[in-house]
């Protein structure tokens, strides 16, 4: 009788294997520590910014006549009396509810970090890109540039352009996008250097692929990761940069609210209305550390080395 042909089962390590790079770095992503918690407070964040007429009880820049001016907390469940109006974050200094305007700040923060690391992958990517694909005096050229802006500390960049640009909102958010556009750039064009002299993209220059089809379909979609990885943790820093222009009265303009703007109008009552500070710090505070976390995350799930290695 003929021995039973046994089929060894798979070990472990060869189902891992056969796992593609995208869902396993989907795995490790959703099983990081820190980016669990990243996208738990970003969740929180984004469902706020979403439902902020809905979250908040009054208009973010319209005062309160009938209420005291700069009042503590109040929340009815904490003892504060039934027959006043309850301002669970207080009130600033010109009559208005802190809580709202905090709530409504989170739309602007979103909105800020996501257009300025917008405008600086997308300038950035396609200077870095040309720069690394066809070299020469264009690449002497542009990062030559790309050197001397980082050169200068990137806020106080910011600051010299809204100074010349002028105050408001939209200078300041060029000027932000402008100073981050170096670390794209350079980023985007160390990937296009160590990817165009592989062997599928010489391949495809040999079957006559044009110089656009090999940057914008072969070069260019290996450095989405990194793009990915760098511009979340770059939302972090234009929305911090953001606060600060606003906080030195370069940046929003009031009754816009804007979290480094609030903190800047309140700063002198620091000691006798702590909260007016507190509540707009901690939401920077929050914000910055979810976008943190979720780009520590992502780059470690990104990250091949990594791979096969409990985070």
């Amino acid at each position: 009788m003929a021995a039973q042909l046994e089929i060894p089962s798979l070990p472990i390590e060869n189902i891992y294997e056969r796992r593609s790079p995208a869902v396993e770095a989907l795995r490790r992503l959703v099983r990081h520590r820190s980016a669990q918690v990243g996208f738990f407070l970003l969740g929180i964040l984004i469902l706020v910014a979403i439902f902020a007429p809905l979250i908040a009880p009054y208009d973010p820049t319209t005062p309160l006549y009938d209420v005291k001016r700069r009042s503590p907390p109040c929340i009815h469940l904490l003892g504060c009396p039934a027959d006043q109006a309850q301002h669970i974050f207080g009130t600033d200094s010109n009559f208005r509810d802190l809580f709202s305007r905090v709530i409504f700040g989170s739309r602007l923060s979103l909105q800020i970090g996501l257009t300025t690391i917008s405008f600086a992958i997308f300038i950035g990517g396609l200077l870095g890109a040309f720069a690394g694909y066809l070299g020469g005096w264009l690449d002497n050229v542009i990062m030559r540039t790309m050197d001397v802006l980082m050169a200068f500390p990137s806020l106080l960049l910011a600051i010299a352009i809204v100074s010349v640009l002028g105050p408001g909102l939209i200078n300041a958010l060029l000027a932000i996008g402008f100073v981050s556009i170096p670390v794209y750039a350079r980023l985007v064009r160390a990937t296009i250097l160590s990817v165009k002299e592989l062997d599928y993209v010489s391949a495809s220059r040999a079957l006559g692929a044009s110089h656009m089809s090999l940057l914008f379909n072969r070069i260019l979609p290996n450095a989405l990761t990194p793009l990915i990885v760098r511009g979340t943790l770059g939302i972090a820093t234009a929305i911090l940069d953001a606060a600060a222009l606003s906080f030195l009265g370069l940046g929003a303009e009031a009754p816009t609210p804007e979290w480094g703007l609030m903190l800047g109008e309140e700063r002198n009552s620091v000691f006798n209305a702590p909260h007016l500070v507190f509540f707009p710090g901690v939401a920077i505070m929050l914000t910055v550390l979810a976008f943190n976390l979720v780009g520590d995350g992502m780059r470690d799930a990104l990250d091949p080395r990594l791979r096969g290695k409990n985070i």
